[in-house]
């Protein structure tokens, strides 16, 4: 079959456990895709290349770079946004740590960064300094100086290991 590139075809996913359904251009990105056809706009695009992280997404638990993937490979695959975090009215306890240790400032970056943040710590539940830097340098940021992310981190690796009474 040949696929032209005007042809849209169906995307189905699920989005923050909710089943999502739209229609894309086989070139579509899915960031793209995700902010302005399904209503992510958590999710920012900086550099479109994936060197700034900005649109770090979970795909199916893991953290990819939505600037990077088509709508097209986002097909039946599970993806969390920054928009899954939160509770309502309710912050992670990522979030809330990123607040207390002034984490952000311009918060472009932020959701991408929180994204790659969650998947590391599920990765690496009681991380040091270095590998919570060593993850971070996958990110762009030009507000933050990244101290009040790693602080944030390790706060929240430390009161998760203690809730688990290790």
């Amino acid at each position: 079959m040949r696929v032209t590139a005007d042809q849209t075809f169906p995307i189905r996913l699920e989005l923050n456990a909710r089943s999502r359904q739209a229609l894309a251009e086989p070139r579509t990105q899915l960031c793209d895709f995700l902010r302005h056809d399904l209503g992510a706009t958590g999710v920012h695009v900086g550099c479109e290349h994936g060197v700034c992280g900005a649109c770090t997404v979970l795909v199916d638990g893991v953290a990819m770079r939505s600037c990077l993937m088509l709508a097209v490979q986002g097909h039946e695959r599970r993806i969390e946004t920054v928009e899954s975090l939160a509770d309502y009215d309710t912050l992670s306890d990522l979030q809330q740590a990123f607040r207390r240790h002034h984490a952000l400032q311009c918060g472009f970056c932020t959701a991408g960064i929180l994204m790659s943040c969650v998947d590391f710590l599920e990765r690496v539940p009681n991380p040091d300094e270095t590998q919570v830097r060593d993850m971070l340098s996958g990110h762009l940021c030009r507000c933050t100086g990244y101290t009040g992310i790693v602080q944030a981190v390790l706060e929240v690796a430390a009161q998760r290991q203690t809730n688990k009474g290790v």
